[in-house]
């Protein structure tokens, strides 16, 4: 008989909890969304948010095994500000030398949220 109660569901553990990625959040003063930092990414979503105007960006990074992530939005206060926040760490090498990144870190502040 198919779908019976004895079958197993899911895989997933009831109560194990998912190991977070290190997450860094950066807000920097510019009039273009997505600054180069070096690494190359491919967009894979944007959604509208909530209670601002300005649309959230979903990228990864496009190295074959590299499996960070990055969103990008405007601030609906400060419309020159963009928050660039990063989910894990980079398994490789920036991919291409890039002399503006030193102008761009300069230019970002860490963004904490308590």
């Amino acid at each position: 008989m198919f779908g019976s109660d004895n079958e197993v569901k899911s895989d997933k553990i009831k109560g194990a909890k998912k190991i977070r990625k290190p997450r860094y959040a950066f807000q920097t003063r510019s009039q273009v969304d997505i600054l180069d930092d070096g690494y190359r990414w491919r967009k894979y979503g944007q959604k509208a948010v909530k209670n601002n105007k300005f649309p959230r960006s979903y990228y990864r990074c496009t190295h074959q095994g590299c499996i960070v992530k990055k969103q990008v939005q405007r601030l609906s206060k400060d419309e020159g500000i963009v928050v660039t926040t990063y989910e894990g760490m980079h398994s490789h090498p920036i991919e291409k030398s890039n002399d503006n990144f030193e102008h761009i870190l300069n230019q970002m502040q860490i963004y904490t949220s308590y």
